[in-house]
């Protein structure tokens, strides 16, 4: 007998909801949510009733995980960005010494200014104003700059925090 992908889906499915709870569920939803979504749509994707979405969603803000915004009646949840951006500078803080930190934001800056000359223009937005539609590797290397580009702010981020920590601790 040949599964489908749907029989696939559901099994996937069922065996995440038999695996976790209802809160575990809700927290990995809110977790990927940049934009924010209604408890009914959380609930939907997590699995679980609207009441039992949204208990946990006010618990998930309550903690400063998520965060709200309204949308007309309705309220939207989404993942406390600044929550993750600490995280994110703290993961590397605690993962990479300051010289392979300085060495890395070097490296990126080296990155950036390389994508600046190839192509003439100072950011990567200016960069899609110039692109037409089929060039693939501009496109790619638009979203490699992006990246840099975040990857760079996260880093002088950890090295600021690094830094204020020693300052702190004298």
């Amino acid at each position: 007998m040949t599964e489908t992908w749907d029989d696939v889906n559901e099994q996937v499915k069922a065996d995440w909801k038999d695996d976790t709870t209802p809160f575990e569920r809700v927290y990995e939803i809110v977790e990927q949510t940049h934009d924010g979504q209604s408890a009914v749509e959380i609930a939907d994707r997590a699995l679980v009733s609207e009441p039992t979405a949204r208990r946990h969603c006010k618990t998930l803000v309550n903690t400063g995980f998520a965060e709200t915004e309204p949308d007309g009646q309705t309220t939207l949840y989404k993942r406390n960005s600044d929550r993750i951006l600490m995280s994110r500078i703290r993961e590397l803080r605690e993962e990479v010494d300051r010289p392979e930190l300085l060495d890395s934001i070097q490296e990126m800056k080296t990155d950036i200014r390389r994508y600046e000359d190839r192509y003439d223009v100072v950011s990567p937005e200016e960069l899609a104003q110039q692109l037409d539609a089929d060039e693939t590797a501009g496109w790619d290397d638009l979203t490699a700059w992006r990246t840099t580009r975040q990857n760079l702010a996260v880093a002088q981020a950890a090295l600021a925090y690094d830094e204020a920590s020693h300052q702190l601790a004298v």
